[in-house]
């Protein structure tokens, strides 16, 4: 294949004046190729592109595809025209159907970690235009004895491209062809099959016509596309009020984070904190010796981003806490905070990354009316860019050395873009599994700016979403558009900044009602630390802030309170990693229902070898019922360009998971009763009908 492409480069060449053969509309891409589009290693990757020809002449196609390289990384460069010397594209057909209006598709599946790009090619399919037209006039009763004859020479057109064995058999069939005593004997020869396989191998591609750019893509690990993450402080795993906990007695809690079926366990800053400006209990101004103060003011005498709170233990603590997570099948994934406490060594060290007062005083953040002394941000306008990029692109890497493969990045959106794309392509360029996560919860376009930079995943605006308009609005946007090809949501339920009203007055049932919404909508979501104890508990009425938050002070927690969901998080865990139809997210179906409190969706996966249909009571406080439709899309495979052949049956059987109660449903339509008091949603598993 890679001969013959390269053959056909010279013939293109020569005839690049006349351009007959149009590709154009290529997808997916995002900003015309200016940025990779987002895959997963192992899944599917659906390429399509508008192709055609003037005239009747029948074409063929396909999509070339390769792994770059780290050399071929270049930070910030639009894409160009396709290297056609290389030898490592591999190649896939594109295929296409009268009812696409000239749409060809094809679909990729990469195996590797790391950058990616593909090109679309096409050609005449000169020996099947001329087969086909022979069809037709045998079919009418027509002579074609003079046809048969411009048939040879496209045979030797592809004797001439052929190698080996194949180069044979086409020489010795072009010879019975010539040969043959009877027009009804050449017609026999010129439609045998094996001789169509033998030409579509050994078509020289003689007006190959390559689309002229090579297409991004970025292929992540699976951790990237799917996974539950479970958020927590370390300090706060102990059972000592007056102190916090190191990370010795944090790993205890490890085995019960597991059990609950968590993929990637996230904390909170574990770096020294700074002392001066220490924020008390409840963000307040006055605190106290004992006072821990917040994580987020990162850095003090003991060290900076690159160091262990002392009260936490050691580097070797640290590691031994990593190691202990990963035998649980645990993935650590650390805080990444560009900001600085005042007694941090940076501020000292290059006192110009830090913005002063006219009075010569470094200036802290605030966030009009939020001040927030303890905490001093990084100015990015200092003269010394590129030591600044250096030192902060040198602590990810410090922790990528210590078994770190996961940033959740705290406030993306007020640093520059140009920093992130050119921190995340650095770190990508040794270490293409590192993950990023950006907790941009900023306007919408700012959030996607950030995804297209290279964050693998983004926070979103979940948590504000509570009705059913605005879910199936909402996740319709994510899950359903283009802005799937780079933004993967992380649909976290709650964070120490953010306990909404809907679980502050929802009770219990609001907890379970979100919980479900989160894991069963988003491939990724995530939980912290007291959302399964369904601790509730508001600073003051209108604020989302809690009251007595961990973020200032020590706390001890009983995970064992009554009226925890723990068990439930750990069904909705295990439902998530045995039905591969909730790993993906394009495949999300809203379904009708007759009550707007109760919101209706499935998840099938292309085969139909796994449907699940979600159906979740909204409104936590009261019993809501009615009626919900399913659609044979569910039930049978729906081919592109053809009629769903077949409706929903007469009666099938489902399983509710989170309950394990069994049901039989008639035709479309079916009722539902949902007590929030009990169980707020069925997860329900289609088995497909009998025969």
């Amino acid at each position: 294949m890679i001969i013959k492409f390269r053959k056909a480069i010279l013939v293109y060449k020569k005839h690049m004046q006349q351009v007959r053969i149009v590709i154009e509309n290529v997808t997916p891409k995002v900003d015309c190729g200016r940025f990779a589009t987002k895959a997963r290693v192992g899944g599917k990757v659906e390429i399509a592109a508008d192709i055609w020809k003037d005239g009747h002449e029948l074409l063929k196609a396909a999509v070339l595809w390769r792994k770059l390289s780290p050399d071929e990384l270049t930070f910030g460069a639009m894409p160009g025209a396709p290297d056609r010397k290389r030898l490592d594209w591999r190649e896939s057909a594109l295929s296409t159907d009268l009812a696409f209006n000239d749409r060809w598709f094809a679909t990729i599946s990469p195996h590797e970690v790391g950058p990616h790009a593909f090109t679309v090619v096409a050609w005449t399919d000169r020996f099947g235009s001329f087969v086909a037209e022979l069809k037709e006039r045998v079919a009418a009763g027509q002579d074609v004895s003079s046809e048969l004859l411009e048939g040879l020479p496209i045979i030797d057109r592809s004797i001439d491209a052929a190698h080996g064995r194949d180069r044979v058999s086409l020489r010795e069939t072009r010879d019975a062809i010539a040969a043959a005593k009877t027009t009804a004997r050449q017609v026999e020869l010129i439609l045998d099959p094996l001789l169509a396989e033998l030409m579509a191998r050994c078509d020289p591609r003689d007006d190959l016509q390559i689309c002229p750019a090579e297409f991004p893509l970025w292929v992540d690990r699976e951790r990237g596309c799917f996974g539950a993450w479970y958020e927590l402080f370390p300090r706060s795993q102990g059972k000592d009020p007056a102190r916090g906990a190191t990370l010795a007695e944090a790993e205890g809690r490890l085995p019960e984070i597991a059990t609950m079926g968590f993929d990637v366990l996230y904390l909170a800053p574990i770096h020294p904190i700074g002392r001066s400006h220490r924020k008390g209990p409840n963000n307040s101004e006055e605190c106290r010796p004992s006072d821990p103060g917040s994580p987020w003011a990162i850095g003090g005498e003991e060290g900076g981003h690159d160091a262990i709170h002392p009260e936490l233990g050691t580097l070797a603590d640290f590691d031994h806490f990593v190691a202990a997570a990963r035998g649980l099948g645990l993935e650590i994934a650390m805080d990444f905070a560009v900001q600085c406490s005042p007694d941090h060594p940076w501020v000292k060290q290059h006192p110009d990354w830090f913005r002063k007062r006219p009075d010569g005083t470094i200036k802290y953040a605030e966030n009009p009316p939020k001040k927030y002394q303890d905490i001093v941000p990084i100015n990015f306008e200092t003269e010394d860019r590129d030591g600044l990029y250096q030192a902060l692109l040198d602590v990810v890497l410090f922790w990528v050395r210590r078994g770190i493969r996961i940033f959740r990045v705290d406030n993306p959106h007020t640093k520059p873009v140009s920093f992130w794309e050119w921190l995340i392509a650095r770190t990508h360029r040794d270490h293409p599994d590192v993950l990023f996560l950006a907790e941009a919860f900023t306007r919408p376009k700012r959030m996607k700016r950030l995804a297209k930079l290279g964050f693998t995943q983004s926070y979103s605006y979940f948590t504000w979403r509570n009705s059913r308009q605005e879910l199936e609005e909402y996740a319709t946007e994510l899950f359903l558009t283009d802005t799937a090809d780079c933004l993967r949501p992380n649909f976290f339920a709650n964070t120490p900044d953010i306990l909404h009203d809907y679980l502050q007055k929802g009770g219990r049932p609001g907890f379970m009602v979100r919980l479900i919404l989160a894991a069963t909508l988003s491939p990724n979501y995530g939980i912290y630390s007291g959302f399964e104890l369904c601790e509730n508990r508001a600073l003051a009425e209108g604020s989302e802030e809690y009251l007595d938050s961990e973020k200032y002070q020590h706390k001890t927690w009983d995970w064992d309170r009554s009226g925890n969901i723990k068990e439930l998080v750990a069904t909705v865990n295990r439902i998530r990693r045995t039905h591969p139809a909730l790993a993906l997210s394009r495949n999300l179906r809203f379904l009708e229902s007759s009550n707007s409190n109760i919101i209706a969706y499935a998840k099938p996966t292309s085969n139909l070898a796994d449907v699940l249909v979600m159906i979740v009571n909204l409104d936590p406080r009261n019993v809501q019922d009615g009626t919900v439709r399913l659609v044979p899309e569910l039930f049978h495979r729906a081919e592109r360009g053809k009629p769903l052949a077949g409706g929903v049956p007469a009666s099938y059987e489902l399983t509710d998971l989170l309950t394990e109660s069994n049901y039989t449903w008639r035709g479309e339509w079916n009722y539902v009763r949902l007590d929030p008091n009990w169980m707020p949603a069925h997860i329900l598993h289609v088995k497909p009908p009998r025969a």
